[in-house]
């Protein structure tokens, strides 16, 4: 059963001068609970973000909020909803508050968490991988779900194709 509050369930990370921001589609029942991102067990997102070296340690979900020393930052589209995907309304995904976010912040590059993330915001299907569409100077880039309820899709190699692409942006002047 999803769940909707008044305010956010979990607080964006963003700032001016970031490399990275990654953006799911809500807080799953377990972070929602512990308040802090992809904080269930069974997935990957920390592990993912250690093995693909874009932290040099692996990271709790509770740490989440040291992410910005690594230029890295966190939202979702449905901030007042968790749950699983399937079970979110339609007009839980705010693409519009997402894009006024990325032009206001203006990341290097944001990546989504998941094809259905990526669908919500861009309005399209999308396949792995950098995307040749950008939200201001922001280019976008779609990950695998590190979800447990996605392994059958799970792969890294996206994920340190995305660190390789953050490496990149980074040594190039803004």
């Amino acid at each position: 059963m999803p769940r909707k509050v008044d305010r956010h369930i979990l607080p964006d990370v963003l700032q001016p001068g970031l490399a990275l921001v990654f953006c799911g589609t809500a807080a799953g029942k377990r972070s929602a609970a512990e308040r802090a991102y992809y904080a269930h067990p069974g997935n990957l997102f920390w592990r993912a973000l250690f093995e693909a070296r874009l932290t040099p340690r692996q990271l709790t979900p509770a740490e989440f909020p040291l992410l910005p020393g690594y230029g890295i930052g966190l939202t979702d589209l449905a901030k007042r909803h968790s749950g699983n995907d399937n079970e979110l309304p339609r007009e839980a995904f705010d693409a519009p508050a997402l894009i006024a976010k990325i032009e206001r912040y203006q990341p290097r590059l944001l990546a989504f968490t998941s094809k259905n993330a990526a669908r919500a915001a861009l309005g399209h299907a999308v396949d792995y991988g950098l995307q040749t569409e950008r939200i201001g100077i922001t280019q976008l880039f779609v990950l695998p779900s590190p979800s447990g309820q996605a392994r059958g899709h799970w792969n890294i190699a996206p994920w340190r194709a995305l660190a390789a692409c953050a490496e990149d942006v980074r040594r190039r002047p803004a």
